[in-house]
């Protein structure tokens, strides 16, 4: 069956892998032939978040490696969505909907529509996030402690 777009992108930290992750791969690659999945560095990520991942970036990156939806796998270290199109020529960008209508978003969108690339969103999963089991972690922990 031929899909909409030759070729999608994604990218996010993916740090504590959870459901949500899975199910914007999976839909992701629902839209296009071939997926790149873009993963944030720790340097990166350390700069976005304040904070280093728990799980390093090379495991990251094997932990997306092996998902049967994932046809590429590049890191993510460039704030500039450009420099990543002029890599990568994706037709498609896909993000979580908690992207939609924020100044970032918005920004990104008018940048690759200027490049003939679309932007999906596909609902964001409200019950998991990575923050949310990072701080059910610390939660616990301190219980323990």
């Amino acid at each position: 069956m031929k899909k909409k777009y030759r070729i999608g992108y994604t990218m996010g930290v993916f740090d504590l892998f959870h459901i949500g992750h899975l199910n914007i791969i999976k839909k992701a690659k629902s839209l296009c032939d071939y997926l790149i999945v873009g993963v944030t560095t720790d340097e990166r990520a350390l700069m976005l978040k304040g904070s280093l991942p728990i799980i390093p970036f090379d495991e990251r990156v094997k932990i997306i490696e092996s998902i049967k939806y994932v046809d590429q796998v590049v890191p993510k270290n460039s704030p500039d969505i450009k420099e990543d199109w002029d890599n990568l020529k994706f037709n498609v960008l896909i993000k979580g909907s908690d992207w939609k209508g924020r100044p970032e978003g918005n920004t990104l969108k008018t940048e690759l529509k200027k490049l003939g690339v679309k932007v999906k969103y596909f609902p964001y999963t409200e019950d998991t996030s990575s923050t949310m089991l990072k701080d059910a972690i610390s939660k616990l922990s301190k219980k323990i402690l």
